[in-house]
């Protein structure tokens, strides 16, 4: 009998100790400022050493060029998308959400289209879709998108105020969910300032 309440007591304080690991192991990562991957963000991956992302062009609307550099300062949501992406269908209305809810002085979303016809193809579907509160551009000839080494539609990727990245997320994703929110105010408050 005395064997028996020997280990019952050693399982026991095994479990126990295991809680109690378990449970300072996740305060600690806390502690050390790890962002909340929960829900729709579990698939986000936070990048070790984030990296200046390339400076080439994206399209406006306008016709203009621009670049992540125009950004400086505002923490970037930059969403790799195209029109025949139905994945990417989903998502869009969430992201315009996302931008309505968090875009401002310190963050906002860019959509870049990986559509190969551009503007032709683009502002009918976002017109068509009521999207065109949403921050958009064409990636021209999927140049950005071959230099972050993007393998799927959607994919979305966080850079910092510096444009460095900071993380991404590949496939569908409801970024105006809780968890993405609170991922996005993770990122705005731990690199506060231009």
């Amino acid at each position: 009998m005395s064997t028996m309440i020997k280990r019952f007591s050693l399982a026991l304080f095994i479990v126990a100790g295991t809680a109690i690991w378990w449970f300072y192991a996740a305060k600690s990562s806390e502690k050390h400022g790890q962002p909340p991957l929960t829900g729709w963000m579990e698939k986000f991956t936070p990048t070790v050493k984030g990296e200046p992302v390339p400076q080439l062009g994206f399209r406006a609307k306008d016709g203009k060029d621009r670049n992540f550099s125009d950004f400086k300062g505002k923490i970037l949501l930059v969403n790799f998308w195209a029109t025949w992406c139905g994945p990417c269908i989903r998502e869009m209305p969430s992201l315009l959400r996302l931008q309505k809810a968090r875009g401002g002085s310190d963050f906002t979303v860019i959509a870049l289209s990986q559509d190969l016809r551009g503007w032709p193809v683009v502002t009918p579907f976002l017109e068509k879709n009521d999207l065109t509160g949403l921050p958009v551009y064409v990636d021209k000839k999927t140049a950005i998108s071959q230099g972050l080494l993007i393998k799927g539609l959607p994919t979305t990727i966080l850079l910092d105020r510096q444009g460095r990245e900071l993380g991404r997320l590949s496939g569908h994703a409801e970024w105006d969910s809780p968890e993405a929110l609170a991922l996005i105010d993770f990122y705005r408050a731990a690199t506060s300032g231009p």
